[in-house]
């Protein structure tokens, strides 16, 4: 972007002087109002404007300067030209109107005339400059924003949902974007993947929030707490095209909501081999985990009495889910399907055991005959006589395979359909986690928790649960299901299963 001293090399003519009733008469009387910011890979910059008679105008030589286009009265074109690379608006002094190419532009008010400048409605720009322009014009009045060119500006909202303590807030961020979160002692650093943020007007301060402000650089936003909180926390998801922040913040004391000291972001770069997050710490014995939303493609799946589908519900929270444990664990998160096509059971089995994943979590929604049927419930596998022999025979068994040169070399072998057989006891553990962190955010079924020879779950070479998060044949489940309350709830009792389940094996076994 030039600077306003580029303004001498633009050929700005007044060839002419107006000819109509205002420029004959009075001037019109104007109001400086708040500048307008521009935003553009070159930086910002701020833009004049001004009222007249309640509406905001800005000045074509500004124009010229900002975006290197020319400017001239034209007699025979009926009004002010303004031309770039041989592309050419009108605008006419008389009539609320722009002609671009033959197609006419509307605007709120025709052009006006104050001292030797023309002024034109800054509503001209996207409507009608950016019809000529070679680059995105974007016009944000409720910000003062003004963005041109390939820029990413974000929306940001923040609200109080409850003062507490402790307090909870949430921050959405439109369109979705990468956030990487820091806490301090006294503070909360939200950094954006974006050029920049459109931020709402602030929420109110509440509870144990003191202020939300633009941080540094010009993509971050802090939150100050007051000197009464505790440790936040801060848990980002997304859906919808849009990213939420759900900020806890306990009173100093309390330590129900305490997190790491600093969240990464998506694009946060994973541990080295060996190491945990943590420079110099013992790798996890959890890594991988795949996430197997039900269904797909043709197999829908069970169907709600208004038309919800299990495939649908089942993919919505696995994203959730895979989002939650990215930034908040660091996991490494393999879906089974991350769009609506069927996927065989075997090739969901094969794709865990081919990643050599640590944990294998299936998403399902029941179906019942009677409607009244409710509530969620946890499965882990239920080996059969054959099962409870392959337990016994799981790591033994050998298959002799020859060797080049001569000779042979035994290795063990597991049969496919046996898998899991050797992984039952401890996804019995994670399956009593995964109900326990259920109970305290969904309803729950009669059985909450239980075992079954399910197929998915055989094939499975590591820990494995399935579960069904509720009954789609129930109209009030069915709603519920499809709430991004109820996905993000049980999105965050899964995952604090899983960080409870590594935490569990990780811990050094007692001297």
């Amino acid at each position: 972007m030039r600077t306003a001293g580029s303004a001498l090399a633009i050929a700005l003519l007044l060839l002419v002087p107006a000819s109509g009733p205002q420029a004959q008469g009075t001037a019109p009387a104007t109001t400086p109002a708040t500048p307008l910011t521009l935003i553009s890979t070159q930086g910002r910059r701020p833009v004049p404007t001004t009222l007249v008679n309640g509406q905001e105008f800005i000045a074509l030589d500004d124009v010229a300067a900002l975006f290197l286009v020319t400017v001239r009265e034209d007699v025979q074109a009926g009004g002010i030209t303004i031309t770039y690379k041989g592309r050419t608006a009108v605008v006419s002094p008389d009539q609320p109107m722009a002609s671009v190419g033959g197609r006419v532009v509307t605007l709120p008010a025709a052009a006006v005339r104050s001292g030797r400048r023309w002024l034109v409605p800054v509503t001209f720009l996207p409507r009608a400059l950016a019809l000529i322009y070679d680059s995105r014009i974007e016009l944000r009045p409720a910000s003062r924003l003004l963005l041109l060119g390939n820029i990413r500006v974000p929306r940001v909202t923040t609200r109080i949902d409850m003062s507490g303590p402790p307090t909870r807030a949430t921050i959405e961020i439109s369109p979705a974007t990468p956030v990487t979160i820091a806490v301090e002692a006294d503070r909360m650093v939200l950094r954006l993947d974006a050029d920049a943020i459109d931020l709402a007007p602030p929420a109110a301060n509440g509870g144990l929030i003191a202020q939300f402000r633009l941080g540094d650089p010009p993509a971050g936003l802090t939150i100050l707490l007051s000197p009464r909180s505790g440790t936040a926390r801060a848990i980002p998801t997304t859906a919808d095209n849009v990213t939420r922040v759900t900020i806890d913040v306990p009173a100093a004391g309390q330590t129900d909501a305490t997190p790491p000291a600093a969240l990464p972001g998506p694009a946060a770069a994973a541990p080295t081999a060996g190491t945990s997050a943590l420079s110099g710490a013992r790798r996890s014995a959890i890594q991988t985990i795949v996430l197997d939303p039900g269904h797909g493609g043709e197999e829908a799946g069970a169907r709600g009495p208004n038309g919800a589908l299990e495939k649908v519900v089942t993919l919505e929270v696995a994203q959730r889910l895979k989002m939650l444990i990215e930034t908040r664990l660091g996991m490494r998160v393999i879906l089974t399907r991350d769009d609506d096509r069927a996927v065989t059971l075997d090739t969901r089995s094969a794709m865990a055991n081919n990643s050599k994943a640590d944990l294998f979590l299936s998403l399902h929604m029941n179906a019942g005959i009677a409607a009244s049927t409710s509530g969620a419930e946890v499965y882990f596998l239920r080996l059969d006589k054959e099962g409870e022999e392959a337990r016994r025979i799981a790591t033994a068994e050998q298959v002799v395979l020859p060797v080049r040169g001569g000779g042979s070399r035994a290795i063990e072998a597991i049969r496919w359909d046996l898998a899991q057989a050797s992984h039952v006891s401890s996804s019995g553990v994670f399956a009593g986690l995964i109900d326990a962190e259920l109970r305290k955010q969904v309803p729950m079924g009669i059985r909450p928790l239980q075992q079954a020879p399910l197929r998915v779950l055989a094939g499975v070479n590591m820990p494995a649960v399935l579960v069904e998060m509720g009954y789609l044949t129930n109209g009030e489940q069915e709603q519920l299901a499809q709430s991004a309350d109820f996905q993000a709830s049980v999105a965050q009792s899964l995952c604090d299963a899983v960080a409870t389940f590594r935490t569990s094996l990780d811990q050094p076994p007692p001297q």
